[in-house]
């Protein structure tokens, strides 16, 4: 039972941003059906992917077969009632390694996302508030990484430190931090000159304290509906990567390391490349789709032009 002291320590932790955030997040969700609609496919998935994650943490199994042991008696079976997505070339059940997998897929993403759109987010604010020099500096280096085509900068810097999932994600990082700065960057060009920036300078405010409580509040939403969006772009990426042989070595059930090794059996055997590529299409719409929503949520007049568009 929980006391009034327990009760008091929790109250400004509920009351302050972590309040803030969880109001924001009822708010979209209930906004309309729609919002709720692909908040719960969503959810669903990273219900599942978290499921993968945790089964795999203490060696269970959330389908009825092994992922990872392989069943000779089985091989190459179609899709049935027995083995619902089929079997792959040494009889492992392939709905189940696509289940098992999705948490390599999802965790790939966040820490791409996580580590791209905070370091971006960054150096755009940085630049943008700055100007001169360092503003000047900071994009042409960004421009640096903007000139090479995205995967094959990506796959580059993954086959220099050996092709495992770590430097996949570092790889990807990379490749997407310059447009995160480039997107901040923008915003507060804009927004540097508003009268309440203005006035806060005015003030006797630091730098440090305008960036930190002015423009990166400001500037955050549009960073979340880039994320959200970019999901579905990481997944692929990663994907193209771990078929390319640089990501997820055997037997990890990545779907990416899926589609590969279907290749020598294509297309007799369909099922293989058909449904970890299903997964992986139907993973990126539901979360650009979640993309589209936040940015209508967020930016109501920049739906209603998309609309008319």
């Amino acid at each position: 039972m929980s006391t009034l002291s327990d009760k008091a320590a929790l109250k400004p932790v509920l009351q302050g941003p972590f309040r803030r955030v969880l109001d924001a997040t009822a708010r979209f969700v209930v906004s309309n059906p729609g919002n709720m609609a692909v908040c719960l496919l969503v959810a669903t998935l990273l219900v599942i992917a978290t499921a993968a994650f945790l089964a795999t943490l203490f060696d269970l199994h959330l389908t009825t077969y092994d992922p990872i042991k392989m069943n000779i008696g089985h091989r190459l079976r179609a899709p049935s009632a027995e083995h619902w997505m089929g079997t792959d070339t040494i009889g492992r059940d392939v709905f189940s390694r696509i289940v098992a997998g999705s948490w390599i897929t999802f965790s790939i993403a966040l820490a791409v996302l996580c580590i791209a759109s905070t370091f971006g987010a960054v150096i755009g604010v940085i630049a943008g508030y700055t100007g001169g020099l360092v503003d000047e500096i900071l994009m042409r280096i960004t421009d640096l990484f903007l000139a090479f085509p995205a995967l094959i900068l990506a796959a580059a810097i993954s086959a220099t430190f050996g092709g495992s999932l770590i430097a996949t994600s570092a790889a990807l990082a990379v490749v997407f931090w310059p447009w995160y700065a480039r997107l901040t960057r923008s915003r507060v060009l804009s927004l540097k000159e508003q009268d309440f920036v203005t006035a806060t300078a005015a003030m006797g405010a630091s730098r440090v304290y305008i960036v930190c409580r002015t423009l990166l509040p400001m500037v955050w939403p549009l960073v979340l509906v880039q994320a959200a969006t970019d999901v579905g772009f990481v997944m692929l990426s990663s994907a193209g990567l771990s078929f390319l042989g640089l990501g997820a070595k055997p037997p990890t059930p990545e779907w990416g390391a899926m589609i590969f090794d279907s290749l020598s059996q294509q297309p007799r055997a369909w099922w293989l490349a058909a449904f970890p590529g299903g997964a992986l299409a139907f993973t990126a719409l539901a979360f650009n789709l979640l993309g589209d929503s936040l940015r209508d949520h967020l930016d109501p007049a920049m739906g209603a032009t998309d609309a008319g568009l």
